[in-house]
């Protein structure tokens, strides 16, 4: 008798939605511990008594880490299984965030924090892998939908949840949300995801290894020290910067020489990764602009409390929250390149009032743009990823992702501040 392959069902069952129900919690607790430190960088200036260019490293050291591990995820995972990593990275971000509450100096808290990057660059990339693994390629575009539930929540809640914990409590307890949360996502972890069946793994690429994570590293801490100094000029910023561009061109040469290499830029065949990266770079310079410049206006420019910057905040994630779930079901069904440009479009027309923006301008007119450009995001980021990880091989799909991820997260550290 000849069997017939089964299709994959249209609507996600309900074992992949107690994945993604893993996935989500470890997004959100990595997405709202970015958009919750945000509105908190005043008051660790008062608190430690140090500069807006020393606290802003417990922003820049999370995101060194974060651009360190995500490389090793692809690796990692087949060596020791997706599961097993993903509760490592859990619990390494949970511990991260005790440690952070427990801070006295701001030295301190930045060394936390990017213990808290080193668990946090692996959840990303590991839990779309499981999550992408489970669903299959016919339901990525409502998979990227539930995936982006953190997202929204991230605008949304992140700078109200933070205001609101500063304003009635302390900045520790900013942290301190995430214990909880995190024994619940390890305790759910260990009941919902598939036992591992790690398979014998590539050779692990040293050498890429040795120019790849430092050269990361290097180059955005040159680009993180422009702000306090000023200028390309100063040593401290085109020192580290040409030093990591070097290691980073060295490793782009090398790489298409191992038969495993760290990061396989092979990938760049698959047309839709590379116009999803590209376009992912350009995206997330929006999001993060938005997500640390904008609060620190309201609370340093316009003098609100931190609870009301994260309210000014809400109508980012709440535009998000309305054209997200339509276009991770056009995903499905129309070609991202018939419906992404509006959404880019809508972005860059929120963008435009900002270049007008004074100490007196109308809060109306600054959320009505705020709003627009959380539309213009929500149709954006997850058509474009759902295009890039539809056609890679279930092999690949961590590698694509921590690219695109390693990739975005350098646009990240220029979006202005």
């Amino acid at each position: 008798m000849s069997q017939q392959a089964v299709a994959a069902p249209e609507k996600l069952d309900a074992a992949v939605l107690k994945v993604a129900g893993v996935v989500v919690l470890g997004a959100i607790m990595s997405i709202l511990d970015v958009t919750v430190v945000s509105v908190a960088l005043p008051t660790f200036q008062n608190d430690f008594d140090a500069s807006y260019a020393r606290v802003a490293w417990t922003m820049t050291g999370y995101t060194l880490a974060l651009a360190t591990v995500i490389p090793l995820a692809g690796w990692a995972a087949d060596r020791f299984g997706t599961k097993r990593l993903y509760m490592v990275a859990l619990a390494l971000f949970t511990i991260g965030s005790g440690l952070c509450a427990t801070a006295d100096s701001i030295g301190q808290l930045i060394l936390y924090r990017v213990l808290q990057g080193l668990g946090g660059g692996m959840l990303m990339p590991i839990g779309m892998t499981i999550m992408t693994r489970a669903a299959g390629p016919k339901r990525m575009g409502r998979l990227m939908a539930v995936l982006g539930i953190p997202m929204l929540l991230g605008p949304i809640g992140g700078p109200i949840l933070g205001g609101w914990l500063i304003d009635v409590a302390s900045w520790h307890w900013i942290f301190l949300i995430n214990l909880p949360i995190g024994v619940v996502a390890l305790v759910y972890a260990q009941m919902a995801l598939p036992k591992d069946a790690p398979e014998p793994s590539e050779s692990f690429d040293f050498l890429g290894m040795l120019m790849l994570s430092p050269g990361l590293a290097l180059f955005l801490y040159g680009v993180s020290t422009l702000p306090d100094a000023g200028t390309f000029a100063d040593a401290e910023v085109w020192g580290p910067m040409l030093v990591g561009a070097a290691l980073l061109v060295g490793f782009v040469i090398y790489s298409f020489r191992p038969r495993h290499p760290l990061l396989d830029l092979r990938l760049f065949a698959n047309r839709n990764l590379t116009i999803a990266t590209v376009t992912l770079f350009v995206f997330i310079i929006a999001f993060m602009g938005a997500g640390l410049l904008f609060p620190s206006y309201f609370l340093q420019v316009r003098g609100e409390s931190t609870l009301t910057a994260g309210l000014l905040m809400a109508p980012q994630g709440i535009g998000a929250m309305l054209t997200m779930p339509l276009a991770g079901t056009l995903a499905d069904r129309v070609p991202v390149g018939r419906t992404v440009p509006f959404a880019l479009a809508l972005i860059v027309l929120g963008f435009f009032s900002f270049t007008q923006v004074g100490p007196d301008t109308s809060y109306v007119l600054l959320c009505g743009s705020l709003f627009v450009m959380g539309l213009g995001m929500g149709g954006t980021m997850m058509p474009i990823m759902t295009s890039a990880l539809r056609t890679l091989k279930a092999h690949d799909v961590a590698r694509g992702r921590r690219w695109s991820t390693s990739f975005s997260r350098s646009a990240g550290r220029w979006a202005p501040r």
